[in-house]
């Protein structure tokens, strides 16, 4: 397990959606900046508070041609809640294979019960790693302000 760093190219992951749609990243970001999201879980207040924030800032990142994407070890039932309960308007994937998905990206795993730690990835159009955030428990992740922030800076400086 190693973890991505700036430039790195983001590793080819399958998310399940609710109804058995596959998004295939980072394909599904092709040409478009793109924030891959990896959450604790719906039992989680700080990943509920991740995710509405992202859904909060969503015309907003969309104006910066930003495309989003969550993904949980949860069930397929507890997802669509989840997106219910927050209206997201985003993919939002279930039921991950947590070790499979740690090795790929180094994130950081839960053993028991399994899950995956926060972890967000914000890519180039090229499917490139512009940053990427680990967390080894609780706090520290990804927030929207900071995706926009780093989109200006890089087109600033082109």
């Amino acid at each position: 397990m190693s973890l991505l760093n700036a430039g790195d190219t983001f590793p080819n992951l399958t998310v399940t959606l609710p109804g058995s749609e596959t998004l295939e990243l980072p394909g599904a970001f092709a040409g478009h900046f793109g924030v891959v999201l990896f959450y604790r879980g719906a039992w989680c207040p700080y990943c509920n508070a991740q995710l509405r924030a992202f859904q909060r800032s969503l015309d907003k990142l969309a104006d910066l041609d930003t495309k989003v994407v969550a993904v949980s070890v949860d069930d397929e039932a507890t997802t669509k809640e989840t997106i219910g309960k927050h209206g997201l308007r985003f993919p939002v994937g279930h039921s991950a294979d947590a070790r499979a998905y740690a090795e790929a990206t180094g994130a950081f795993v839960n053993e028991d019960p399994l899950y995956l730690q926060s972890t967000g990835f914000l890519l180039d159009p090229q499917g490139r790693v512009l940053v990427s955030v680990y967390s080894s428990g609780a706090i520290g992740r990804l927030v929207p302000e900071d995706v926009a922030g780093m989109i200006r800076y890089v087109r600033e400086h082109a």
